[in-house]
């Protein structure tokens, strides 16, 4: 994972030979500067054409991910978390571990405030699965806001449509 201080130096806005590499690269991530790290904010991501494999079949997972974040000093560039998350396009592992997994990388990346990682996998042997998780920094309010988030995440889903 690659972190940078300027905008510059960023390795692949802009590119436009970039090669996708269809197996997990968490370290095609890129970071750079919060520009206004004094006021707390959102950050959504939301990825439509998310696809992993089954560990046990191999058959596609296909999957909308809500990423949204809190961040602090780094935020993550958008077309590196596009490739990465093309990466799992041949990687195998179960919808609850794809999630954890990003949540992780994100983490590991930039240490935002608050994140929450969304997966909204399309029915497949017709049932379909929707991990959610979330972290706050300990000991701050933003392991509250995880605590509420997490408690209440059951009740929000209750008010979306499901476009299926």
């Amino acid at each position: 994972m690659k972190t940078t201080q300027k905008s510059p130096a960023l390795t692949l806005l802009g590119q436009k030979d970039v090669k996708y590499n269809y197996a997990y690269t968490p370290e095609i991530l890129e970071t750079f500067s919060n520009k206004h790290p004094q006021r707390d904010y959102w950050v959504k991501f939301n990825c439509p054409e998310f696809t992993s494999l089954c560990p046990i079949t191999g058959q596609p997972d296909f999957a909308t991910l809500y990423i949204s974040y809190v961040p602090d000093k780094l935020m993550v560039e958008s077309k590196s978390l596009k490739l990465y998350l093309v990466s799992f396009r041949n990687h195998g592992a179960f919808h609850e571990d794809v999630v954890n997994i990003i949540m992780d990388d994100l983490i590991k990346l930039m240490s935002p405030r608050y994140i929450e990682i969304w997966g909204k996998f399309m029915p497949r042997g017709g049932i379909s699965i929707d991990p959610y998780a979330n972290y706050g920094r300990i000991g701050t309010k933003y392991a509250e806001l995880a605590q509420l988030r997490f408690n209440q995440h059951d009740l929000t889903t209750m008010d979306h449509v499901d476009n299926r």
